[in-house]
């Protein structure tokens, strides 16, 4: 665990002392820590997500790639969650800080002991993209598209409540959540940005309904 964050040390001991899984202390920056740890006797990596560990996360990723790839899960705060990219090439998974022990208790679960592949009921399939519920990725063509978490989350919605409208003031309460409290016009910005990753073949199904919000139409 590398964080400089009393508690979060603090409600990670006593979840983890419940899950029979030795704990270990890094200090200094997530960069540097996991430069100067082998990696490879860890199991699992937790990271504070401050704005220096998201910003080094592609660093971080190579390192741990190369040290037999342990898990990953980030603890973020709801406002770092637009800047968030999940690696795509380790099993990775985030939480936010002020989520219940329950959620820590699942998603610490899923990355410590993954058990079977994800289901079929966990993609969704429109076209040239897949969506993976599982793993939060979405592959057009077979190749993972580079979304922000909250851009996945918009995506995630809108194809998994097809053929409905839904407002921006809706999409901020169900995708950004209740502590919120910037404009609808971000869910504006948010829809172009996932418009130009889709491509040309599938941001049509994207549609904007003139005076009331958008649809995924497929």
């Amino acid at each position: 665990m590398v964080t400089r964050q009393p508690e979060i040390i603090h409600r990670l001991r006593g979840i983890l002392s419940s899950m029979d899984a030795d704990v270990y202390y890094l200090n200094g920056s997530a960069l540097q820590a996991l430069r100067e740890k082998d990696a490879a006797d860890l199991d699992l990596i937790i990271l504070d997500g401050s704005n220096e560990t998201l910003s080094s996360l592609g660093k971080i990723e190579e390192i741990l790639v190369e040290e037999s790839s342990p898990s990953l899960l980030l603890v973020v705060s709801p406002e770092a969650l637009d800047k968030l990219h999940l690696p795509t090439r380790l099993l990775s998974d985030f939480v936010t800080i002020s989520a219940l022990d329950s959620e820590y208790q699942v998603r610490l679960h899923r990355l410590l002991w993954p058990g079977e592949e994800a289901g079929s009921s966990d993609f969704i399939r429109v076209g040239s993209m897949t969506l993976n519920l599982a793993t939060y990725q979405v592959k057009v063509d077979g190749v993972v598209l580079d979304l922000t978490y909250l851009e996945y989350a918009l995506l995630a919605f809108l194809v998994t409540h097809p053929g409905r409208t839904y407002s921006r003031d809706a999409l901020l309460h169900r995708v950004w959540g209740f502590e919120y409290f910037g404009g609808s016009r971000t869910v504006d910005v948010h829809v172009r940005r996932v418009r130009s990753k889709l491509g040309p073949e599938l941001a049509p199904y994207l549609e904007t309904v003139r005076g009331v919000g958008y649809l995924w139409n497929g």
